[in-house]
């Protein structure tokens, strides 16, 4: 399968539980971290949930 990038720009400081709890999943913690993940549904969907905190990179 295809990798993406993810690249956190927001804080998650204000964000709910649900929210926070997915950034953690997908390895974002900082501000401007970058993780790589395979483009599989279920990372899809976590990337559409937070869509507004993180930025995919090419």
């Amino acid at each position: 399968m295809a990798t993406i990038k993810i690249q956190q720009v927001r804080s998650i400081i204000r964000c709910p539980k649900d929210q926070k709890a997915t950034m953690y999943a997908l390895g974002l913690r900082k501000m401007n971290a970058v993780v790589e993940h395979e483009a599989t549904p279920a990372i899809l969907g976590m990337v559409a949930k937070v869509r507004h905190l993180v930025k995919v990179i090419d």
